[in-house]
């Protein structure tokens, strides 16, 4: 399984990935397989879940499959994007590591310095959202946690509502993926949002991740869509395709989305299964269509 520590650092650094000509080779030839969608959700792919795939060749597939956004994007790769009509739906670049956060007042500085140069990169792209993370507990209790990020991101919230981003801070679960993830329940980030009361934080809610810890997703999107700016998916258990051999059933999901009124972007990061190029394009396809409605 691919590891998406490393992979997000990595791109951060780097912005590319391995080309595969394979890919570019289907992407080409499959303009008749083009299917319309709905226009009722914003789609997107992480990046990093197709990390084999250079970031040309990932913009071709995107606009085949008929959408127009890719997640978790750095800055050497927005040119590319531009070119291709692709929104970077959601940058990053600005974080340390997942695992030294806002939670921790010993990386504030440090972290201060990096986002308020990033929001400005952001904002001068013409982009809005911004990945941050809480990082790891190590030992902190929650609330602790809850008033060290809040202290530490209201040295940077200012910047970001003038220069109109939002910053948004993925939730984890710590179950499996993330061990000792402070933000890693929908109330604690929740509790985040109000403590800095402003539009320009949000939760990144991983539907994903969320099921692990906490589960009810439904419930909670209905509850508490007004926290949440941004979303991610893959099957559980596995983080793999979203179809029937998991336990979420996106098309509900989905829906429930688009009742809400929400306008963000719902992102796919699942893995996907096939040794193929041709076979994981067909995942990624068929991931919009159930996220269609």
């Amino acid at each position: 399984m691919t590891d998406r520590r490393n992979l997000l650092k990595a791109m951060a650094v780097t912005g590319v990935g391995l080309t595969l000509g394979g890919f570019a080779a289907h992407a080409a030839g499959a303009s008749g397989m083009r299917n319309k969608l709905k226009g009722n959700i914003r789609h997107s792919v992480a990046r990093w879940t197709y990390g084999e795939m250079d970031i040309e060749t990932l913009c071709r597939v995107v606009k085949d499959i008929g959408f127009s956004a890719i997640d978790l994007v750095g800055p050497d790769d927005w040119p590319v994007l531009k070119k291709h009509g692709i929104d970077s739906s959601m940058c990053n670049g600005a974080e340390l590591n997942l695992e030294d956060g806002w939670c921790e007042p010993k990386f504030h500085d440090e972290l201060t310095e990096r986002y308020l140069k990033h929001i400005d990169l952001v904002a001068d792209a013409g982009y809005t959202n911004l990945i941050c993370f809480s990082g790891n507990k190590r030992g902190m209790s929650p609330q602790a946690g809850l008033e060290n990020a809040t202290k530490g991101l209201r040295a940077i919230v200012p910047h970001a509502e003038k220069r109109g981003v939002v910053l948004q801070m993925e939730l984890f679960n710590s179950k499996i993926d993330h061990p000792d993830y402070m933000a890693d329940n929908s109330a604690w980030g929740i509790a985040l949002c109000k403590a800095l009361n402003t539009e320009n934080f949000k939760l990144l809610y991983d539907i994903y991740h969320m099921q692990v810890n906490e589960g009810d997703i439904i419930h909670t999107i209905r509850e508490n869509l007004p926290y949440f700016g941004h979303f991610h998916t893959a099957g559980v258990p596995g983080r793999h395709e979203i179809g029937d051999n998991q336990e979420l059933y996106y098309p509900a999901i989905a829906k429930a989305i688009k009742e809400s009124g929400f306008t963000g972007y719902l992102a796919q990061e699942f893995i996907p299964t096939p040794d193929t190029e041709a076979g994981k394009i067909a995942s990624l396809r068929a991931a919009v269509q159930i996220c269609d409605v």
